[in-house]
């Protein structure tokens, strides 16, 4: 059975930024933003998007399923790496339009398609007005020409 959502259009405003039906608020791509964080951590992994099928997809396996946007495909975190996401919480935020999703992260460990455990791995530096990338030095847990052979 594929989980099925209210209509956001259909709830007061109390109703979606009070209530107990979740109604999320795809944006008009058929998208919602979603924060994934570790559990345990609670470090930032990713962030992604779903649409109404993937995140019945998340809801009914207990598995994160994303939308892709470069490839315009369903998903489903780590079945080519084997970096699997599996999904310990789901929040909302007030009025339903973005998720931040607890994970338990499978395999070695690597949520990035880098190898590293968070996308997370640069920080913006600036200096005299000109901004650059600074490399954080979280190592990469695997070879992704070795997983994806790109």
């Amino acid at each position: 059975m594929t989980t099925a959502f209210a209509d956001p259009k259909s709830l007061s405003h109390e109703e979606l930024e009070e209530g107990t039906v979740f109604a999320p608020r795809f944006d008009a791509h058929g998208l919602i933003t979603v924060v994934t964080i570790e559990e345990g951590t609670k470090d930032v992994l990713m962030v992604a998007h779903m649409n109404a099928e993937t995140l019945a997809l998340t809801l009914d396996t207990g598995i994160a399923h994303y939308w892709s946007r470069s490839r315009k495909a369903i998903w489903k975190k780590g079945e080519t790496s084997g970096e699997l996401q599996e999904v310990v919480e789901l929040r909302t935020d007030c009025d339903q339009d973005c998720l931040v999703m607890t994970v338990r992260q499978t395999g070695r460990g690597a949520a990035c398609h880098t190898g590293r455990k968070s996308c997370f791995y640069r920080s913006v530096e600036t200096e005299n007005g000109i901004a650059w990338l600074e490399d954080t030095g979280l190592p990469r847990l695997f070879d992704p020409k070795d997983v994806y052979g790109r």
